[in-house]
Parts: C-alpha cells; sequence; structure tokens
C-alpha cells in the first residue's frame, strides 16, 4: 500500500478565525485570509498570480504583504518556473491562479520546473471544479485532479470546507515538496469543527455503517452526508469518508470501510476519469474487490449558469447519490451485475 511521510512537521500555526460567520464566506476569501495567517506565521512564503489576484484573493495577501508578492502578468508556464526558481533559495512560493490554467497551460512547467526536481512549490488552484459557474465551459476545471495526480512526486489536496480550506493552507505550507490545493470559488457547507486535525494523506470517517460506503471530497462532501441521512430514513445506514488528500492517497481507510460494508459508491465534483473514482476503484481492485459506484461528472463539458443549477445537470445531487447507493447494494445483494 502507498505510505504517507509521517515526518512532516506538525501542523502547529492555523489558529481559526474567531469571527462570528467567518466559514460562511467564499471559499475563496477564506483561502485570502489564510494566506496572510501564514505570511505572519512564517516570513519565507511568498505569493505569486498570474494577473488573476482580485479573482483568486491573492491580493489580500499583496496589501498585507507588498513586498513578497509578485504578479507576472498573463504568463502560467512563468508563474510556475519563477516559484520554483524562488524555491531553490528556500522561500516557500504559493503560485495562484484558476484551476484550468494550472492544469493545462502550465502543465508541461509544472511536470519539469516543478515535479521532476522535487521543488517546494505549493500550486493553488482556485475556481475548481464547476464553482466558476458564470464564467463557462472554458474555465471550469474538471480535469484538474486526474492531471496533476498523475505527476510524479505531486501531493494533491481537496479541502471541503472552510476549516479544511484554513488548515490545508497552513499543511501545504508545512509539506516539503510540490503540493496542488483545488480551493473552490463559492461558500461551502460547514461539516468539521475546529479543532479538527487535518494531516496530509490521511482522510476522515464523518459518519459509521455497515451497509455502504460513501467516499467524497471537496464540496460533495456535505451532499454525501446529505444523501446517507436520507438513506438512514430508509433503514440504510451509509458510512461515510471524506478523502481530501487524493494523493498519497488514504488506501487503508478505504479498504478497512469497504471490507465492513461491502459496497462502495464515490461522490466528487470532477471527471469520472482519474479523480477521486478513479483512486478508490484503484486501490479496491488491488486489495479489496467490492461493487462500486460513482457519482462525478460524466464524459462532457460545464456550461455557464447558476453553480447550483450546473450541479443539478452534471448529476451532482444527494438525490443521484441515493440512486446510486441502492444500485449498489442491489448489486452487493446480487440483484445487478
Amino acid at each position: 500500500m502507498q505510505t504517507v511521510n509521517n515526518h512532516e512537521p506538525p501542523n502547529t500555526h492555523a489558529a481559526l478565525p474567531q469571527t462570528p460567520g467567518w466559514d460562511a464566506k467564499p471559499l475563496r476569501e477564506i483561502f485570502g485570509d489564510a494566506l496572510i495567517a501564514l505570511g505572519h506565521a512564517n516570513p519565507r512564503v511568498l505569493v505569486l498570480d498570474a494577473d488573476l489576484s482580485e479573482a483568486t484573493k491573492s491580493v489580500m495577501f499583496k496589501k498585507e504583504f507588498p513586498d513578497r508578492f509578485f504578479n507576472v502578468g498573463i504568463a502560467e508556464a512563468n508563474l510556475v518556473c519563477i516559484a520554483a526558481g524562488l524555491s531553490t533559495t528556500g522561500y516557500v512560493p504559493f503560485a495562484c491562479t484558476f484551476a484550468f490554467l494550472l492544469a493545462l497551460r502550465a502543465a508541461d512547467q509544472i511536470r519539469s520546473q516543478v515535479c521532476y526536481p522535487e521543488a517546494n512549490v505549493k500550486l493553488v488552484g482556485t475556481n475548481g471544479g464547476l464553482t466558476g459557474f458564470g464564467d463557462g465551459a472554458t474555465h471550469q476545471c474538471t480535469k484538474d485532479l486526474a492531471i496533476l495526480r498523475a505527476m510524479p512526486n505531486m501531493t494533491v489536496v481537496a479541502p471541503s470546507d472552510a476549516v479544511t480550506v484554513w488548515k490545508a493552507v497552513f499543511a501545504a505550507a508545512e509539506h516539503v515538496g510540490p503540493l496542488f490545493l483545488r480551493i473552490p470559488r463559492v461558500p461551502g457547507v460547514t461539516v468539521h469543527e475546529p479543532q479538527i486535525e487535518f494531516r496530509i494523506g490521511h482522510g476522515y470517517r464523518l459518519r459509521t455503517g455497515q451497509d455502504l460506503t460513501i467516499v467524497a471530497n471537496g464540496l460533495m462532501v456535505s451532499r454525501a452526508l446529505d444523501a446517507a441521512a436520507r438513506l438512514a430514513v430508509k433503514g440504510v445506514q451509509a458510512e461515510v469518508l471524506e478523502l481530501h488528500t487524493l494523493k498519497p492517497f488514504d488506501e487503508a481507510l478505504v479498504v478497512e470501510s469497504a471490507r465492513k460494508t461491502g459496497a462502495v459508491v464515490t461522490v466528487e465534483e470532477h471527471s469520472r476519469y482519474g479523480g477521486l473514482f478513479s483512486g478508490v476503484a484503484e486501490t479496491l481492485s488491488a486489495h479489496h474487490p467490492v461493487p462500486i459506484e460513482c457519482v462525478a461528472i460524466e464524459d462532457r463539458f460545464g456550461e455557464s449558469g447558476v453553480y447550483e443549477e450546473i450541479l443539478d445537470r452534471c448529476g451532482l445531487t444527494a438525490d443521484r447519490v441515493v440512486e446510486k447507493a441502492q444500485r449498489v447494494l442491489q448489486r452487493k445483494r446480487g440483484g445487478l451485475a
């Protein structure tokens, strides 16, 4: 099984804001707030952006630390190369832009200048998934996790709410090596208590159950929990796991749960190819095969519109999770091929 580096320094500087309602803000703003707090805690942190700082909210760091912020212009490949260079001098650069621009336009530089030499660069892709709803299919990123997960030496993190976004920023800075952090544009339903520990490579068991396992990440975690509550009304007890780290993958947690429940549904705001479904299927096929279904974006592009409506059109709903759960239970009992 894949192992996790247990020698990383502990996450000791991630004190959450005390302002009431802080977690209701868009998650890109939570990211901006966390960057400021991180900047005060760690003077080695630098932030770079490719002319989108108002949108990524790295502008908040710029206002607090203007001498530690660099706007490289509309040049994503250069953004990554400069960050890689800065990392060789002992700084911890956070290179920020939209997720699709990092995963597509800067893929070669990420591969050759960051992953190959194992540079200590933090790549932050905002507007992850369909959360760039108003900008349409070209700006929505539903393949980023697959592309970056396939890069050797890359760590891939997709937090689910304000608490885990905040803590993931600090964990990213303390992690040594290339890391991609996916940040949604919109607010998220808070599913975690402030005191929860965030460890790269270690998932959460959010709900226990014995009938099936639902595995989710990102903003789909709250929908997975909603679906589990609906299933409970029907007498079905679903275990819910959150895998905020797609690489390294918490194989032990997934296999342990699958051994107990015998059926799995994955839920993600990403293409069904190469993301969470692929990671879970790869793990179970190697260690404990069970029936598995997925709720993900099928082989299609997104579209412009209201975020919730786009999610519905792509089938990323609690109702769809319930439907897939019922199907996988039938397969578990031998009722379907």
